[in-house]
């Protein structure tokens, strides 16, 4: 039987990580007897999955927000975001609501978001989170969040051991989450152009991707190892008709939001510089279709070699 003092969740977004977050919270909300989820996308088909498992869709966002207590949002950037935001807000009906954040976007966009909202009597965590796809599978995430911390408590319990495996808790002010995600980007993506660098070596060499990757893998843990099997498989460049696990558009407009806040911190990322050109130079020769990872394609052919490994796709863009 259905607890009716439960709160009524939404969830807005079901891309490569929102969907397979959102298909754990209603597995988590099943087991446990709580209201179905209630979600939204701009391409409800891909909810398929997510309504099998007993979630309910909803005709749009705001019918989404006006029935729904606590509304989870994971979408591309800040822009999409903010439409969404101000529309709700504009609209009188987010009284009391708190809604959940877990995209990556610039801080200023989290705390103006959080202003917004609060000047219409809702609040706004924002919940950015760590790991790819298959993480987000497993519910083993590592989330930030950042928000009044009455809210924080009890959004806690649809993360922890539903969604992720750790929260770090970053304070009352949202945009301190938004900022750790950006941070930890930083690191992300050198590393990334660290393990694509050497996968280009061990194979101009002659030594080859097999012993690099078991190196990599065995010697510098899990994440590293996850970034060199991307190159190995081909996933850097997936088929055209396939949806890369974190695209190369969102990782170079992560890299923008941290460039540029180091900048005005007067801070140096040379790392970072080198991969988001690397990024840039791979989206201009291999269009969209491209994981972040495919820095490594740009490596390849600085090196004298084709794009394209015998794994990946074979062109196109």
């Amino acid at each position: 039987m259905r607890n009716p003092s439960s709160p009524r969740i939404g969830w807005y977004g079901l891309g490569s990580m929102g969907r397979p977050m959102a298909e754990n919270l209603q597995q988590y909300l099943a087991n446990y007897e709580q209201p179905n989820l209630t979600y939204y996308n701009r391409t409800m088909s891909t909810g398929a999955d997510l309504e099998a498992l007993g979630a309910v869709p909803a005709y749009s966002y705001g019918d989404l927000v006006a029935n729904c207590d606590l509304i989870f949002t994971m979408v591309a950037n800040d822009g999409v975001l903010q439409d969404l935001m101000r529309g709700v807000a504009n609209d009188g009906q987010i009284q009391g609501k708190v809604f959940v954040d877990c995209s990556t976007v610039h801080p200023d966009t989290a705390a103006n978001v959080s202003e917004l909202l609060a000047m219409n009597g809702g609040r706004f965590l924002s919940a950015p989170v760590f790991g790819g796809p298959a993480i987000a599978s497993s519910g083993k995430l590592v989330f930030a969040i950042g928000g009044p911390s009455e809210n924080v408590e009890t959004v806690k319990g649809y993360i922890l051991d539903v969604m992720g495996r750790k929260i770090i808790d970053c304070g009352e002010k949202a945009q301190n989450a938004a900022l750790l995600k950006v941070g930890g980007n930083i690191i992300t993506l050198n590393l990334m152009e660290a393990v694509g660098e050497a996968h280009v070596f061990a194979e101009k060499t002659g030594l080859g991707d097999a012993a690099m990757q078991e190196l990599i893998s065995e010697s510098f843990g899990a994440v590293a190892g996850g970034y060199s099997q991307r190159l190995t498989s081909g996933i850097y460049a997936p088929p055209l008709d396939t949806r890369p696990g974190f695209g190369v558009s969102l990782a170079i407009k992560d890299a923008a939001h941290a460039l540029s806040i180091a900048s005005q911190n007067n801070v140096k990322l040379p790392g970072l510089e080198v991969a988001d050109r690397n990024m840039q130079a791979a989206r201009k020769y291999a269009g969209e279709c491209l994981d972040s990872s495919s820095m490594y394609g740009t490596l390849r052919r600085e090196a004298g070699e084709t794009f394209w490994n015998e794994s990946s796709r074979q062109g196109g863009k």
